[in-house]
């Protein structure tokens, strides 16, 4: 995909997506989201209960005159009408510049881009708020959340711009993350679910009660390593190299390769974060099927 050319889902795929709908889990039963306004608790119009202080939290809704009396921190829960708020949290470090060699100009960040835009077009269907957050060596992107055409054009301006490059910002960089994103946000993010850190991130944001689903995008090859002679095999992010013979390696490799993936579902899995994987070779919404029939509905 052209960096310079509109984001295009293919009118296949577009109308698929159709069938899908955001739906976090917390929103279920106190929560109907999307598609009609509907009733929730937040921090809106009319006084519902009070309950315990949570991280994540915003300070504006803890009871003050309570605390004075209890010594305790809680938080006022109000009656309003409101769309969930959606953002999607974009790995666009170096190895998202990986593509297969059947079809080199499709790169991951390719594959990332064009399956934000449908999770925006979901968020547009439902007349919810989105908005996105790119992660580059340099730090952090992100267009604020918002609603409507114009905010898809914004996404879209920022996705067509953005190149592959460096490693995981560090933490002190991620600030804009924790500003941006409210408790009960629900925030999927893209990436290949190699970084350490990148994992932290998604357990921190989740343990802080933002709804968080992950989407592992991974190329062909990683997922088959149809490699058959010697090869040069090299880290885009560290630099590092790897000299083998791919038919000698390839059961290890996949073996390696499935214990990592059950690992990391399993590790997801416990910080009630939902997982999926989809490969560049597979059409756009495959992957969406899955991990918003888990974690959204469908």
């Amino acid at each position: 995909m052209s960096r310079n050319a509109p984001i295009a889902i293919p009118a296949d795929v577009r109308s698929r997506l159709k069938a899908l709908r955001l739906l976090p889990r917390r929103a279920r039963g106190a929560h109907g989201i999307g598609l009609h306004a509907s009733r929730s608790r937040g921090a809106g119009l009319e006084f519902a209960q009070y309950r315990a202080y949570e991280p994540g939290d915003e300070l504006r809704q803890i009871d003050w005159k309570l605390y004075a009396r209890s010594d305790r921190f809680f938080v006022r829960e109000s009656e309003r009408e409101s769309p969930i708020t959606l953002w999607v949290l974009l790995d666009a470090t170096a190895s998202a510049g990986q593509s297969d060699r059947a079809r080199p100009d499709w790169s991951r960040l390719d594959h990332a881009c064009a399956t934000a835009a449908c999770l925006v077009e979901l968020a547009l269907q439902q007349s919810d708020r989105f908005g996105v957050i790119v992660l580059t060596g340099e730090g952090v992107q992100l267009v604020p959340a918002g609603h409507g055409p114009r905010q898809r054009d914004r996404v879209h301006l920022l996705l067509r711009q953005v190149q592959a490059s460096g490693r995981w910002p560090p933490v002190t960089a991620l600030a804009p993350i924790w500003e941006r994103v409210q408790a009960g946000d629900l925030l999927v993010a893209l990436g290949d679910g190699f970084d350490e850190a990148g994992i932290v991130l998604l357990e921190r944001l989740a343990a802080a009660r933002r709804e968080v689903l992950h989407l592992q995008l991974l190329t062909a090859e990683e997922r088959d390593f149809p490699f058959t002679d010697g090869h040069r095999f090299r880290d885009p992010e560290t630099g590092e190299e790897l000299l083998g013979d791919g038919r000698a390696i390839r059961a290890d490799y996949l073996t390696r390769f499935d214990t990592a993936q059950r690992a990391l579902q399993a590790r997801l899995q416990s910080s009630g974060i939902v997982h999926a994987t989809g490969y560049l070779d597979q059409p756009l919404d495959q992957p969406l099927r899955v991990l918003l029939g888990a974690g959204g509905g469908a």
